[in-house]
């Protein structure tokens, strides 16, 4: 073990400013640091610790070189629920069936609900891993139980049984359809967002008029996730809509998400209005109309320059997977 490790490590746990750079040791540590890791960490100040946890789930998802992957196991198990929670979090490209389990036993049995809702969430990855044939069956199989159950439970916090909604949303398990629809007639506007949010990843055209149908919705929301299902949905009826979506809603958020998924969409018309909106005046806009054009182009491009059958198609249209599930931050303001 260097001194230089054990002198950040220090640092870390006791300096009144945590510096972003110093944490950059704890990515990929060889067992040595890792034991020693194991060993300091109960010891730092829980307010730290969150902090910390925090610093190292906000660098993953801009820096795909680092690895904290033994620190947010660690953290599992922590004390904290804070912690747990954004724990489970930083797993999130994590795809390790070796994680199902612990996140069911955390889903079933963790006192705090926010640790609850993060596992029933990490859940869905592996439903939509076990659609795509790429985990075993019965692996998936029993994340997507633990995810029934718990919607199932009368008594669970609505906040936990929504998570779950949403988790499901991949499935294609009959019982799923009933799921959506119930929550999506539910007196609670929550259960509602959630079963918008998870008729976008059902794919399911079933869903098409009711997305549509809330892009007229006077809560933000609602209406937010109604313009991102419709883009997974790759709904073409609502393009006229989430056009006028962009030249009048209040809301930036709902404007960038409408311009998000008509490069989902495309087709001429979109592309018209997308290219419009390069001119907007709105620098965030505009930028966000050319990150559009950008997929657009690059799917067009695809498809001219490679002879897909149906198992490439597929797979090349998987790959925006953590767009769709709103791993970029500005696509996923309110959920």
């Amino acid at each position: 073990m260097s001194k230089t490790f054990k002198n950040t490590l220090q640092q870390i746990a006791s300096e009144p400013k945590l510096l972003t750079n110093g944490l950059f040791i704890l990515s990929r540590m060889d067992k040595a640091a890792l034991e020693t890791f194991k060993k300091v960490w109960p010891g730092i100040p829980v307010e730290r610790r969150r902090i910390i946890m925090q610093e190292l789930l906000e660098i993953t998802e801009v820096n795909f070189a680092v690895d904290f992957d033994p620190v947010f196991l660690l953290g599992m198990g922590d004390e904290d629920a804070e912690v747990r929670m954004t724990a489970i979090k930083g797993l999130w490209e994590n795809e390790s069936l070796t994680l199902i389990r612990p996140l069911i036993h955390l889903l079933k049995t963790d006192e705090a609900t926010i640790a609850r809702e993060a596992a029933a969430t990490a859940l869905g990855k592996f439903i939509y891993l076990k659609e795509l044939e790429e985990i075993d069956w019965d692996e998936g199989t029993l994340a997507e139980e633990a995810l029934l159950e718990t919607i199932y439970h009368a008594t669970e916090e609505i906040d936990v049984r929504r998570r779950a909604v949403e988790a499901l949303g991949f499935s294609s398990d009959a019982r799923v359809t009933k799921i959506i629809e119930s929550a999506y007639y539910d007196d609670n506007d929550k259960m509602r967002i959630s079963a918008i949010f998870a008729m976008g990843r059902n794919a399911d055209a079933r869903w098409i008029p009711q997305v549509i149908e809330e892009l007229d919705n006077r809560e933000i929301e609602l209406r937010f996730e109604a313009v991102r299902a419709c883009g997974e949905l790759e709904a073409k009826d609502a393009v006229t809509k989430l056009i006028s979506l962009i030249e009048e809603d209040p809301d930036l958020e709902v404007q960038e998400m409408a311009i998000w998924s008509l490069g989902r969409i495309g087709g001429d018309l979109a592309r018209e209005a997308l290219e419009a909106c390069l001119e907007s005046d709105d620098e965030t806009l505009a930028m966000a109309a050319q990150d559009s054009l950008d997929e657009l182009n690059l799917f067009d491009d695809a498809l001219m320059l490679y002879d897909f059958d149906d198992e490439d198609l597929m797979e090349f249209l998987d790959d925006d997977f953590d767009s769709v599930n709103g791993k970029d931050g500005e696509k996923d303001h309110f959920h």
